[in-house]
């Protein structure tokens, strides 16, 4: 079974493979300089040249994480302007000190970014309120939305399926009427079978518009609900002290929901195990199974997933290694 808190990340090991080079030839320098009478440590220079790249790598990566446009502009500017000046600090003090000469490029450069920034603030300001719109405009949807799930649930359960339940009753009590004449009694049985069969299809339906369970017991109970209609073996470890808002308790139960389907679809032999927990305001959804592993994380259900839970401002990672299984992990925000 795989473990998300102790994956490895490869792009680390390419790093560190990376710099190892760096790393040899400053260690063969200090050799050189032990060698030749130690003195004047000249090995120090040959340091500060490759740190100078290795600092504008990781400023220009750091502002590349940013949004894209004019915040990602400024970041790439500070950060570089962060490492020029560190760089010039750095050349004053090995070069002896005296006459602190850094002043300038740091005025400089400081003088560059406010001026930067106060141009930035309107256009900042306006996005940033529109974001707040947005934000409350998307939640009340979702709200509503969720309001509108629940209500068709409540009128497939209280009006179409109690409709249909009662017409099963009728047509046995017909059925029984009609002992002496077989082939109606056949007709109705059919009718009786054809009615029950669709009560089925309407209760899973309705479960999966919104799961009665779900509104009435919470997330947790929902989701043993869940494990215990699973053709393959759940665990389900978690306990959540308080309900949660609903619309948050429908995305984690739809995403447990699928991933348990594809685990029972694709690797039928394996077990699961469901871990939900709260990690201060955000809802932590893990489900991992010892399958064959290798899923598609850009599938059409794990792609549905991430959208759902990506519109909750929310994360949803998967982590599939052939032959070591598969963990979906998500988080969602409760407030």
């Amino acid at each position: 079974m795989t473990d998300h808190g102790h994956e490895i990340d490869l792009r680390s090991v390419v790093r560190g493979a990376a710099f190892a080079p760096f790393s040899v030839i400053l260690l063969a320098l200090v050799v050189i300089w032990a060698a030749t009478g130690a003195g004047y440590f000249w090995p120090m220079w040959a340091a500060l040249g490759f740190a100078i790249p290795t600092g504008l790598w990781f400023a220009v990566r750091w502002a590349w994480l940013r949004p894209k446009g004019a915040s990602r502009r400024y970041a790439l500017q500070a950060s570089v302007s962060v490492v020029l000046v560190v760089t010039t600090v750095l050349i004053w003090a090995m070069s002896g000190g005296g006459y602190f000469w850094p002043i300038f490029p740091f005025v400089g450069l400081g003088t560059a970014l406010l001026l930067h920034g106060l141009l930035l603030a309107p256009s900042q300001r306006r996005l940033q309120v529109r974001v707040d719109e947005l934000t409350r405009t998307r939640s009340g949807a979702l709200d509503v939305q969720a309001s509108e799930l629940r209500r068709i649930e409540r009128d497939l359960h209280d009006g179409a399926q109690a409709r249909l339940v009662a017409l099963t009753m009728q047509l046995g009590r017909a059925e029984e009427r009609l002992a002496d004449h077989p082939d109606s009694a056949a007709l109705v049985r059919q009718a009786r079978e054809e009615a029950t069969a669709a009560i089925r299809e309407l209760r899973d339906l309705a479960r999966g518009i919104a799961p009665p369970v779900l509104a009435d017991r919470g997330l947790v109970a929902a989701v043993e609900s869940l494990a215990s209609r699973s053709t393959v073996k759940v665990e389900v470890v978690g306990q959540l002290d308080h309900r949660l808002p609903p619309v948050v308790e429908a995305a984690a139960y739809f995403v447990v929901a699928e991933s348990l389907t594809n685990v029972a679809k694709h690797a039928p032999g394996a077990s699961a195990r469901v871990t939900v927990h709260l990690d201060g305001a955000m809802l932590v959804v893990e489900i991992a199974d010892n399958g064959p592993g290798g899923a598609n994380p850009a599938g059409g259900g794990l792609t549905g997933l991430k959208q759902r839970v990506e519109a909750l401002d929310g994360r949803l990672e998967v982590h599939s290694v052939a032959r070591e299984g598969t963990v979906v992990w998500a988080v969602l925000p409760c407030e």
